[in-house]
């Protein structure tokens, strides 16, 4: 198979989806490889790697389109990439459709196959290709929130950690999954006071058993969260729905009740945000302040440390993509569950029903394609 890797374009994403070592892998197997001119600068890995591990390259992104049967990337294609993608082509990356109707409606119009990085899912109902990047975005989040409770940037002036004789600062975790359970550990860690809220009772054991002392687990209802953010520091949202939108669970009437300089971190911004007043941001411009609340969205907040990031990326991801070189995407995806939840968009059909419920769009069960 002939596999195209472009360089990413959105605002500050410095990843790459494939290292040379995993680039080595593929070609080792018998696929073309080609890279974008760069794609991997960002990330710390130069063309002269790339080659070194048999990938070509290519000058320009609409040559690396342009030659591909298989496009690997990181984040959603944007505006200026929708016209590239071609019909059959396969684009294995993160879409995040539920969130982004015009990014939906231009890959039905490409009758590209479209597989997701975020709903390929295992048996046991985890999800292999978002655990990574959800583990370094969860540590990010505290990393962040801790800089923006600081005065200077508007926030309340709050150290997480405290010193002796002064209290800790609180943090709100809304979603005790991979998120919120590295997102905990760093605050905790920090000697910040930790709350972590989730509707799954077997969680909230699990997570009670092995985090500190300084790290209390409620089950999350309305009550509850609203008597919390009265009194937190720092609020990580860290919901996720797979292949679906993210419930509100923090609304643009409760900011009233926070007090001024109260952090709100949405890490699930990308799936349309737990928090009603997160719009997604850039590393450009990462923050804003509603009612006195500073507001942190990033979308991409992985993308801040590329070489971390990368790294962990291809380790989950190469497994997949060899499968879908060596086999097709089509039987690649009958043989393999987890991959075929991956199938989003099929030549111009919704075949994944959390983006057609999004949208009230027609789903179409995805194996009339896989018969």
């Amino acid at each position: 198979m002939i596999i195209g890797v472009p360089k990413e374009i959105k605002n500050n994403e410095n990843r790459v989806a494939l290292t040379p070592a995993g680039a080595s892998a593929l070609v080792s197997r018998g696929h073309t490889v080609y890279v974008q001119t760069k794609a991997g600068e960002g990330s710390g890995f130069s063309d002269k790697e790339y080659k070194a591990a048999g990938a070509k390259i290519k000058k320009t992104i609409e040559a690396t389109y342009g030659i591909a049967e298989m496009i690997m990337k990181v984040k959603e294609p944007i505006a200026s990439e929708y016209k590239l993608i071609k019909k059959d082509q396969l684009v294995f990356t993160y879409f995040h459709f539920a969130s982004h109707k015009p990014l939906t409606t231009a890959m039905i119009k490409s009758k590209a196959v479209c597989l997701a990085y975020e709903t390929v899912e295992l048996p046991d109902r985890s999800l292999p290709l978002l655990v990574p990047m959800s583990e370094v975005a969860g540590r990010m989040a505290i990393q962040q929130g801790a800089k923006y409770l600081e005065k200077p940037i508007k926030g309340r002036g709050v150290l997480l950690g405290g010193v002796p004789g002064v209290p800790a600062g609180k943090v709100m975790i809304l979603g005790g999954g991979v998120v919120g359970t590295q997102a905990a550990k760093m605050a905790a860690g920090l000697g910040a006071q930790v709350t972590i809220l989730d509707i799954n009772l077997n969680r909230l054991r699990y997570l009670a058993d092995i985090m500190p002392a300084n790290v209390t687990t409620l089950y999350s209802n309305d009550y509850t969260i609203r008597q919390l953010i009265k009194e937190s520091d720092l609020i990580i949202g860290a919901v996720l729905i797979p292949g679906a939108k993210a419930p509100n669970l923090i609304t643009k009437g409760m900011l009233k009740d926070m007090r001024a300089g109260t952090v709100l971190v949405d890490v699930a911004v990308d799936q349309g945000g737990c928090i009603e007043t997160c719009k997604p941001t850039t590393h450009e411009d990462p923050t804003f302040i509603i009612n006195n609340i500073v507001h942190y969205c990033v979308a991409n907040m992985p993308g801040a440390v590329p070489y971390t990031s990368t790294l962990a990326l291809t380790n989950a991801t190469l497994a997949y993509a060899i499968q879908l070189a060596d086999k097709g995407w089509k039987k690649a995806c009958q043989e393999n569950e987890a991959l075929k939840k991956g199938l989003n968009v099929i030549n111009g059909k919704i075949v994944y029903k959390g983006v057609a419920d999004a949208f009230k769009l027609k789903y179409t069960p995805v194996d009339k394609f896989l018969a």
